[in-house]
């Protein structure tokens, strides 16, 4: 069976206009849908962009026909979880059968800038879950055709509903990266998301996540598993390696980095990543073989969904060549 390879579009790096024809043209090429990142500020300042990710995803939409969401946006801290269930319900009603939501706990270069307290790691993962539970309530009430409210720790919703709806909800996909988060993940929502990695440490996460499905009475099986894998491609190494450098640098920081609030914060961090500090983070080859090999281990692991993400400017070169010599020898 042919494997669902999708583009992840990195609104962070590349102005709105531009992401709406790499998307188009990823799948002109064979790509299969598309990820788009939802940030309020880049990474580092030299990637120069932030657009708003609904505005975009549904341009995305009128250029192609394959699934497309956020991956992954944070109802939690620049939005309250009602306006994201409202944009989400609306792109499901545009683009019927094609839209996901993704969701996960954010990090501060995106959701401090509404001045709200940032908390540490366990509170904004509860966040997470509490805001999937208002989502999820407004989605089942208005398909129903009544009004839900909410009173948590966390939110408040009082008695509404959303008045535009898909005829189905859209798929939830929480994002996990440890364990505990995967397996809450299987039993509350309908699929997961992380990045790529060493297997040591996503193996664990798959595992998890099917406990969890099956403690909620589901088929993991069905459920998605989704990975965003991001790579360095060019056409020697030397060039891979100085694209990663000058583009991607916050690929090759080892150390948590969701409490850093600036660009330029993570400018002067990003001057102390060396070119060994990829390896088991991201592929940085010239070579189309490594890097079909590094995709199919993640199918093989068991992600039914793969989006690539190549860190250089030389996107439309990426997707021919990818489209061409890559996806069509791999297989989920």
């Amino acid at each position: 069976m042919s494997a669902h390879i999708g583009y992840a579009a990195m609104l962070e790096r590349f102005p709105p206009a531009e992401v709406v024809a790499l998307a188009a043209l990823a799948e002109s090429h064979g790509f299969t849908g598309v990820m788009a990142t939802d940030h309020f500020q880049p990474w580092v300042p030299a990637q120069g962009e932030s657009s708003f990710v609904w505005s975009v995803l549904a341009a995305i939409g009128e250029r192609t026909t394959g699934d497309l969401g956020p991956g992954v946006t944070t109802p939690t801290f620049r939005m309250h979880p009602a306006v994201a269930a409202q944009a989400s319900a609306t792109l499901g009603a545009l683009y019927p059968g094609r839209h996901w939501l993704g969701i996960g706990s954010g990090e501060a270069l995106n959701e401090h800038v509404v001045g709200r307290y940032w908390p540490e790691a366990h509170e904004r993962i509860n966040r997470m879950f509490e805001a999937v539970d208002v989502i999820r309530k407004l989605f089942a009430g208005s398909l129903a055709g009544r009004d839900v409210r909410h009173a948590g720790p966390h939110f408040r919703l009082e008695s509404t509903r959303l008045w535009t709806m898909p005829a189905v909800a859209p798929d939830i996909l929480v994002a996990a990266s440890g364990p505990v988060t995967a397996r809450r993940a299987g039993r509350n929502v309908d699929g997961f998301i992380t990045l790529g990695g060493p297997t040591d440490r996503l193996a664990p996460l798959i595992t998890r996540f099917a406990e969890g499905a099956r403690e909620a009475g589901r088929d993991p099986a069905a459920m998605p598993r989704v990975v965003q894998l991001h790579l360095s491609w060019a056409a020697t190494d030397e060039e891979a390696m100085r694209n990663a450098l000058r583009e991607w640098p916050n690929g090759g920081m080892r150390f948590p980095r969701s409490d850093i609030r600036s660009p330029y914060e993570f400018d002067q961090l990003a001057r102390t990543v060396r070119p060994e500090d990829f390896a088991g983070r991201m592929v940085v080859s010239s070579d189309l073989d490594v890097h079909r090999a590094d995709i199919q281990r993640h199918l093989d692991l068991g992600f039914d969904r793969v989006y690539l993400h190549n860190v250089g400017r030389n996107q439309a070169e990426f997707l021919e060549v990818f489209g061409r010599e890559v996806l069509p020898g791999l297989h989920s």
